[in-house]
């Protein structure tokens, strides 16, 4: 189709048109015009329905002047360009072709942007090559429109062939590099901007450095922008302002961000909206809420950056108040306000909330986008409905990988593992861009053995693709070859990586601490060039979990003295090591740091303080914390119950576990052992029974080898060691050491030595080599008057090369531990406390009460229990009660001792042995002699 353009006619395809409405009307029925030989055609599609309002050509039109012709050119561009409407565009551009001005370079660059802005880049890019005479204003908007649509290297040689730029020109191009992730280039591009002295650098290019540079996290440069800022003395821009104060926020450094802060006049919401994350990245979200607070006015960016900092922190119920404030103060949500509540929905469980929620996106909103739709598919899968959130993502319009990420993800999480592969696989053959996202969260599947192989597939098909590079996908790598019990592999791909942040050094510290390489964790922790508090507490639990104990307190000492801003999970990791090591003084401080920063109340450090309470033998503080506990979980219950089996008050443990049943708080295998274990120190056989048979039948938890070995030692205690017998021959599986253990012991309270041969025999072929069960058989044969058979066992152990383990007692006095073996000679005060027990035997002979269980083979006289004991009597104030920890089960003579050393001092005594607490008051002891 031919197009021609005369004084007074218009001709189309050799017709006459008289008016424009004719040529209007005809040229939308065509597909494409070709408008010179030497230019591509522009396709026109049919469109009957469209509205014609932009179109100039009217009738009376023909008779406006150039300007105002050019004027109505350029209005009906930009809003074409405002509104994205191809249809409008195109036909603006065969318009301009039949007005004869097309040869206006004015009208040609607003052509240009307006294709730009409807994403038509190649049409553009036709245009750009048909201006005959380029200004700075078309090379800008054509680098503008290739940048935007990601074609940067493109962007980049039209760069290159600019003949003349300005500031503008090297702004493009920084801003463009920024939007593609590419914040190195656009730092290199500010650079050379710099470096020619011909252009004036802008504010606008100020911000696009400190933009990237805070991407990028490079403080020393921050820095050197700042100066450089000050220097040119454009502190004062309100953009410059907003820039730095955002740019330390990225770097890490809010400090100097609260320092350009508060030294602005009257700062923009932009630098109040970014110092309100900046101060929930330092100082948590108190601050951050004060400072939302004291803002003199508020946009919806506020309120979706305070709901989302309470969300993403941990405070789903807060950042659900805050959703309704926003919703009564009239500010209207939007998609990120709805996958942040949605997302804190997801967080606490909150189903009725969540699907509220997602009800009134539907009326408020009538549809529902890829981001909603991707956080409800969250939210719904996380609350256990798989099958909502498939008719979430089945009922979206479009499916991005978010959507799909989120579905994965939130079927993985509930094991499901291989549905989660046939997802990916799904998503593979969809037309859905891979992001690094979703191969992290893909390669989280292949955790463990079953799937390694599947995870070294997908370790191959990131260096095919090229994501290997990116750092998430590195540190899923790494994470996914650790928990494969791999970490040579981890450690290569570790090395391999040319970026590494905090997240990549600590997945190294678990890959080793999961394999128990503690020095190999340790070595990567000292080399780290940055450590936050993820990282401590990494290598803190790797102390803990690897009974470390000492270690991971000294660390957490470190932790203070270098200002790391603890959390829960370092609380509660602490709090759980002085428990492990009954340092009650210590452990005490540690909670005090944690009623400082309000993290006491966190059910996870609760339950730890509980914890810690009981192996203190602080039972009382420990059912106050219990008490206080708002919302308590399952590991509440069962610490609480644990701790009073330990203290051996098995009454008290069956009133909380029925408390616990009355809430409606299932009780799991952990629970029943505490429960069996109460009894079993208490003697309560019919409540164990009962117990023991409800757990299956009630709860349908199978019995294991530690329940198994509760109710052995619960019988066996009560002297019913043929119905104990009966119980481990009827086990649906093979007992373990601990199970027959129980039994041994109970053979030794009854004197059973032929029982007991038994149980060694079994013992022996399960390649038992623990001291302890050969030195309770020994006993047997002592106390039994056998001493042949003790002399046998002891060749046994000797031929085995099997040691005692030496019993030894602790005890802390000044901020020290004093440390106690059988017959010691070391401690300074050594004298003193054998001239003071010897004191002490003969008040306590005086009472007669005391009926010595020592044979004259084995003497318990100066057991270690008893030196630590006389050695806090002499050492700590009359009102302190006495705690002393053992290694070993306490003898019978030791017990006695201690039961009227509790008489004659009229002193509490406290002491936990091997195996439980034991509470020594006024010539009693908690456990009612049954241990």
């Amino acid at each position: 189709m031919r197009v021609q353009v005369c004084r007074k006619y218009l001709i189309l395809n050799g017709r006459q048109v008289e008016s424009s409405q004719q040529f209007s009307h005809l040229i939308v029925r065509h597909v494409s015009i070709p408008i010179q030989d030497n230019i591509s055609h522009v396709s026109i599609p049919i469109y009957d329905n469209i509205s014609t309002k932009p179109i100039l050509f009217h009738g009376h039109s023909l008779h406006l002047s150039y300007m105002e012709i050019s004027q109505k050119f350029y209005d009906a561009m930009r809003a074409s360009a405002s509104v994205k409407s191809i249809p409008t565009a195109q036909k603006l551009h065969a318009q301009l072709i039949i007005s004869g001005l097309e040869t206006s370079i004015f009208l040609k660059n607003n052509l240009l942007h307006m294709y730009c802005n409807c994403q038509l880049i190649d049409d553009a890019f036709r245009v750009f090559c048909d201006i005959s005479h380029r200004n700075i204003f078309s090379w800008n908007t054509m680098i503008h429109g290739l940048l935007d649509s990601g074609r940067v290297r493109d962007a980049e040689k039209l760069f290159e062939e600019m003949p003349l730029r300005d500031s503008v020109s090297w702004t493009t191009m920084m801003s463009g590099y920024c939007q593609n992730g590419r914040h190195e280039d656009s730092i290199k591009t500010f650079a050379s901007m710099v470096q020619d002295c011909k252009y004036v650098i802008d504010p606008f290019s100020f911000s696009c450095a400190m933009k990237a540079c805070g991407c990028l996290g490079y403080i020393k440069l921050a820095h050197q922008l700042h100066c450089l800022v000050a220097k040119l003395d454009l502190v004062s821009e309100t953009c410059i302002k907003n820039s730095i104060i955002d740019m330390y926020i990225k770097c890490g450094s809010v400090s100097l961000a609260e320092c350009a802060f508060q030294n602005t006049d009257n700062p923009s919401l932009f630098s109040w909206n970014s110092m309100i994350y900046g101060y929930s990245k330092l100082y948590g979200v108190q601050k951050a809420l004060r400072t939302f607070y004291q803002m003199p006015e508020r946009d919806s960016v506020s309120w979706n950056t305070i709901i989302s900092v309470l969300s993403q922190l941990g405070f789903g119920v807060q950042s659900l108040r805050m959703f309704v404030e926003m919703c009564n103060q009239g500010f209207r949500p939007n998609s990120m306000t709805y996958g942040s509540v949605l997302s804190a929905c997801a967080s606490i469980f909150y189903l009725e909330w969540g699907a509220h929620l997602h009800a009134r996106i539907l009326r408020m909103e009538h549809n529902v986008d890829a981001f909603m739709g991707s956080a409800l598919i969250d939210m719904y899968a996380k609350c256990g409905y798989l099958e909502c959130a498939r008719r979430v993502f089945d009922s979206l319009m479009e499916h991005n990988e978010f959507a799909w990420t989120s579905l994965i993800s939130g079927v993985a999480q509930f094991g499901l593992e291989e549905d989660a592969l046939v997802l990916f696989n799904l998503m593979r053959q969809a037309p859905v861009l891979l992001d690094e996202f979703t191969l992290a969260t893909v390669l989280g599947v292949c955790s463990g053995e079953k799937f390694a192989a599947t995870g070294e597939l997908l370790h191959g098909y990131t260096i095919k693709s090229g994501m290997d590079s990116s750092v998430p996908v590195g540190n899923a790598i790494i994470t996914m070859y650790a928990k494969c019990g791999n970490p040579e592999k981890a450690n290569h791909v570790f090395g391999s990586m040319l970026h590494r942040d905090i997240i990549s050094w600590t997945a190294m510290i678990t890959a080793f601490s999961h394999i128990g390489d503690i020095e190999k964790a340790q070595e990567y922790f000292n080399k780290m060039p940055e450590r936050n508090v993820i990282t401590w507490n990494s290598m803190l639990s790797s102390y803990i979990q690897h009974g470390e104990w000492e270690e991971g307190l000294k660390l957490y000492i470190l932790m203070r003295r270098e200002g790391v801003h603890s959390d829960w999970i370092t609380f509660a990791t602490s709090i759980s090591a002085c428990a492990d090591l009954a340092i009650l003084k210590l452990g005490i401080q540690v909670i005090s740091q944690a009623e400082k920063v309000g993290l006491s109340s966190d059910v996870s450090v609760a339950n730890s303080i509980i914890t810690m309470f009981s192996r203190c033998g602080q039972i009382k503080e420990a059912q106050k914390v219990f008490d206080l506990i708002y919302d308590k979980n399952l590991i509440s219950w069962n610490a609480m119950m644990t701790g009073y089996a330990q203290n051996g008050f098995g009454r008290k443990v069956i009133d909380i576990f029925e408390n616990m049943l009355k809430t409606e708080c299932a009780p799991d295998h952990i629970s029943y052992i505490a429960v069996l274990s109460g009894c079993s120190h208490m003697g309560l056989v019919e409540e164990g029974k009962h117990h023991f048979s409800s757990m299956t039948k009630v709860f349908g938890i199978s019995p294991t080898n530690e329940h198994f070995a509760c109710m052995v030692d619960l019988l066996g205690r009560a002297g019913l060691l043929d119905e104990a017998k009966n119980l481990i021959d009827g086990m649906p599986f093979k007992p373990n050491a601990a199970v027959w253990g129980a039994l041994l012991g109970a053979c030794r309270i009854h004197r059973d030595s032929r029982l007991a041969e038994t149980v060694v025999k079994n013992m022996m072929e399960l390649n038992v080599e623990d001291s302890g069960r050969y030195v309770l058989l020994a006993n047997l044969y002592t106390d039994s008057g056998e001493l042949e058979s003790v002399i046998d066992v002891r060749k046994l152990m000797k031929e085995k090369g099997i040691r005692k383990s030496p019993g030894c007692s602790w005890i802390e006095v000044d901020n020290r531990v004093h440390v106690f073996t059988v017959n010691e000679t070391n401690h300074p005060q050594i004298k003193e406390i054998y001239k003071e027990l010897e004191e002490m035997m003969k008040n306590i002979e005086e009472t007669g009460r005391y009926i010595s269980t020592v044979a004259s083979h084995r003497s318990a006289k100066y057991h270690s229990e008893k030196l630590a004991f006389v050695f806090g009597l002499i050492s700590l104030p009359s009102w302190m009660p006495i705690r002393v920890m053992k290694n070993l089960r306490v003898c019978h003579d030791c017990h006695l001792v201690l039961k009227l050393m509790s008489f004659v001092t009229s002193r509490e005594l406290i002491m936990r042995d091997g195996y439980r607490f034991h509470h020594f008051k006024d010539g009693f002891c908690s456990c009612n002699d049954y241990w």
